[in-house]
């Protein structure tokens, strides 16, 4: 077990690595993600009680699709330097690469949280009246699961020829269960409308989080013996 760990941090420390060189797919996607919010900042005016309801949608619309174009990247790098082979035939579990993958991806998706979702309140002038902790746990469980699923399906797309259209198609669809949830516990927190109607959405995140991890991590060898 704890080799691997130790073998998911070398392939994560990796990934970082060479993304902090190259600063391409994480600026790539705050850029996304700013002009997301700056479109939608024109398109709804800040003192309209409308707003309350947008920010929980928005949240989650920037981590996810700004999380796509992390994703795209992230086995398809692999493939461009030939990596990927030598990340099959090291003798290294292949969980260990995807567990690895999934902690560069996190960690990607939640520098991009931590920039965008503070400028996101400050272009709606949106004061913030619930519990910190609350909403910061569950942005991090939500985009754990995004960041489950869409590694392993990152990885099952990756040898198809139109793999950028590809993982959308795919992913979507699977995270809808979890989306609903992440917004609605966000949007109860935000509001402060009571934490108990936020811990059954909760409840149904980590569910989420625990079946597709379970489900991956038993797959993606399946995935890499096949790519």
């Amino acid at each position: 077990m704890m080799s691997l760990i130790s073998d998911a941090w070398t392939i994560a420390e990796k990934d970082l690595r060479n993304e902090l060189k190259s600063k391409q797919t994480i600026g790539i996607m705050i850029i996304f993600s700013s002009l997301v919010i700056l479109v939608f900042s024109f398109a709804f005016d800040p003192t309209n009680n409308t707003v309350k309801a947008v920010i929980p949608g928005l949240v989650w619309i920037i981590t996810i699709f700004s999380g796509l174009l992390g994703l795209n990247r992230s086995f398809i790098s692999e493939q461009e330097n030939d990596s990927l082979i030598g990340l099959r035939v090291a003798p290294i579990d292949p969980v260990s690469i995807y567990l690895g993958k999934v902690l560069a991806n996190y960690v990607l998706v939640s520098i991009v949280q931590v920039m965008s979702v503070p400028v996101l309140f400050i272009l709606f002038d949106y004061k913030f009246n619930g519990l910190m902790i609350w909403f910061l746990l569950i942005v991090l469980l939500g985009t754990l699961g995004f960041i489950i699923i869409g590694t392993f399906l990152a990885a099952l797309s990756a040898n198809a020829k139109n793999s950028e259209m590809l993982l959308p198609v795919l992913l979507l669809p699977l995270l809808s269960p979890l989306m609903i949830a992440a917004v609605q516990a966000t949007r109860i927190v935000l509001n402060n409308d009571g934490i108990s109607d936020a811990v059954s959405w909760l409840q149904m995140i980590i569910a989420y989080d625990l079946l597709f991890l379970a489900a991956c991590f038993f797959l993606f060898e399946y995935i890499m013996e096949g790519s």
